[in-house]
């Protein structure tokens, strides 16, 4: 197939995956009338916008009918808006003579606060053409039940036909510190353009004055600042396959906010380049559509991911930006290792291994909040397991363990001896006052201190999430342990469930030296198969031949270690 032909058919098939997407999260939907868990991912969300803030809510728009979106009070637990922007499918008549055929699902939206409003953009487009506009709407407040909620509409920002050399979707907005407000949009077809904005009423300043910002298939603009840089966050790969999505997130960056936009290697995001910052990891497939919040210290980096344990569906992922020599990183990693205090958030009542009786705890030991008194019984190892989980032990080893491995609200936190098994594993959170949640990888149940208690010896159980300080944990009198292994990134395991135990490790652009050794543990932690590999092998066959169940695969090189939980059938 000529490359041409490949592209046309890729062009018509995109749009069509993208509502496949919003299908999902349709039916994956009904967020409010599931027990309230930690942000394992609310469901629903596809090509979320930057993060707002509106009073006490934070709000993010989505692909879908009408323009959908999610709210919160803590950045950790979500729920879906109670209305679109535009109710009962009635939108702009504008749309219908820009864009003829448009049946109102829109796509990837943005938001940004100025002038002391709400400014939306959004896009809407045709199946297998550039025939699209994004359009832009104006609200005082995002407060439905407000007075003063009213969209209102400004009509196009900017349209496409099949003429055009770009294609009008995704718009991103980005106001630089000088007051200057820039705008990038466009897809794989025909590329990134960035323009600039009139500050005062939202629409491009100069519609003849665009540069090209990024091609060869990008999509998902994100423009931001540090130090004496712009960077520009954008999307490669292909959206909208569930669990099969190759999107992955890669930046450049310039000294001027038009660009050139260079990865680390000096290559032009122009040119194919760029430096990969999220890729697929774990059951977080096709992560897109980045976005930046800071907050309370910390900047969370916004995205879409397919969620490998929930069939692909579509889900808000909330990762940690941090700077690394002028570099952005992007980890779902909140807590280095290290060995810690667990305070209660709003008291000096820390984790304890129930009495203290002995200097480190005894298997079946319930884990109980009490006075600090120093002792090793009161301090915990935290091991990170990649994508957010960690692995939680005291002094003697023994580990932080759910009673009878159970997932029900109420089941008691005890230690234990570790082993692969989920209710041995935890998932760390960052709520948006800088406290921690911690929830079982079992289930999703938070730990909490039940009834909200303040006593000292209360026992530490599960239960469904509220955003109480009794759920809320902050790391005190820490000692870092040594640093752990560096965490290979860009590696890939598939296909996931694995048939008999027989799969492939794809090692992406690890460099050609070293050997490669594979090993898998069932959940016991026992060792079943393991293999060395070549150092300029970097599509690794494992034919390990194992009985149905879940396994954890470990991947290790002189550069560091990769893990992932892998189902067999």
């Amino acid at each position: 197939m000529s490359t041409t032909t490949f592209s046309t058919r890729l062009a018509a098939c995109r749009p069509v995956l993208r509502r496949l997407a919003l299908t999902l999260a349709l039916v994956g939907g009904g967020l409010a009338s599931q027990p309230a868990q930690a942000q394992k991912g609310a469901v629903g969300a596809h090509d979320p916008s930057t993060i707002v803030k509106d009073g006490d809510k934070y709000w993010t728009f989505t692909t879908g009918q009408g323009i959908t979106s999610l709210y919160s009070t803590d950045l950790v637990n979500w729920t879906a808006g109670p209305r679109p922007v535009f109710r009962n499918n009635i939108y702009p008549s504008w749309i219908d003579t820009a864009v003829p055929g448009f049946q109102g699902n829109f796509w990837a939206p943005e938001c940004i606060f100025m002038n002391g409003k709400y400014y939306l953009y959004y896009s809407c487009s045709t199946f297998g053409s550039k025939v699209s506009a994004i359009g832009l709407a104006i609200n005082a407040t995002l407060d439905p039940n407000s007075p003063n909620y009213n969209w209102v509409d400004q009509g196009p920002v900017i349209t496409t036909n099949n003429n055009s050399i770009v294609n009008a979707i995704d718009p991103a907005v980005f106001r630089d510190t000088n007051g200057d407000v820039w705008f990038t949009y466009g897809s794989f077809f025909g590329g990134l353009r960035l323009t600039q904005l009139d500050a005062a009423t939202g629409k491009i300043k100069d519609q003849n004055n665009q540069v090209a910002v990024a091609n060869a298939d990008p999509e998902a603009a994100c423009l931001t600042k540090n130090g004496n840089y712009y960077y520009l966050f954008i999307n490669r790969g292909a959206c909208c396959r569930g669990v099969n999505s190759t999107y992955y997130i890669v930046v450049g960056r310039s000294t001027s906010p038009t660009g050139p936009f260079l990865d680390k290697q000096g290559v032009s995001l122009n040119n194919g380049g760029g430096s990969a910052v999220l890729s697929v990891a774990g059951r977080y497939n096709g992560p897109g559509h980045a976005g930046l919040l800071t907050e309370g210290g910390a900047t969370y980096f916004s995205h879409h991911f397919y969620d490998g344990d929930d069939n692909g569906a579509p889900k808000l992922g909330l990762a940690k930006l941090t700077w690394e020599g002028e570099w952005p990183v992007v980890s779902r990693d909140w807590l280095a290792d290290g060995r810690y205090e667990v305070a209660r958030g709003g008291t000096a009542l820390v984790w304890d291994a129930a009495g203290c009786t002995t200097p480190a705890g005894t298997v079946g030991e319930p884990i109980t909040q009490a006075t600090r008194t120093g002792l090793d019984c009161q301090k915990w190892q935290f091991t990170a397991l990649g994508n957010g989980d960690y692995k939680i032990t005291n002094a003697s080893g023994l580990a932080a363990t759910v009673a009878g491995c159970a997932s029900t609200g109420g089941a008691a936190l005890q230690l234990g001896a570790y082993s692969f098994i989920s209710c041995k594993q935890f998932h760390i959170d960052r709520a948006s006052d800088g406290r921690l949640v911690f929830s079982s990888l079992n289930g999703g149940r938070v730990i909490d201190v039940p009834g909200g208690s303040t006593t000292a010896g209360q026992a530490l159980a599960l239960a469904d999430y509220n955003g109480g300080l009794g759920q809320r944990w902050t790391v005190a009198g820490t000692t870092l342990a040594a640093a752990g292994a560096t965490k290979l990134s860009g590696v890939t395991i598939f296909p996931v469930p694995a048939p008999a135990g027989h799969f492939a490790v794809d090692l992406g652009r690890q460099p050609e030296v070293g050997t490669t050794e594979v090993e898998v543990f069932n959940l016991l932690g026992q060792s079943v198969y393991r293999r060395q590999f070549a150092a300029r092998q970097t599509r690794l066959m494992v034919e390990a031949t194992l009985k149905t169940g879940s396994y954890v695969v470990q991947v290790r090189r002189e550069g560091g270690i990769f893990t992932q939980k892998v189902s067999v059938f």
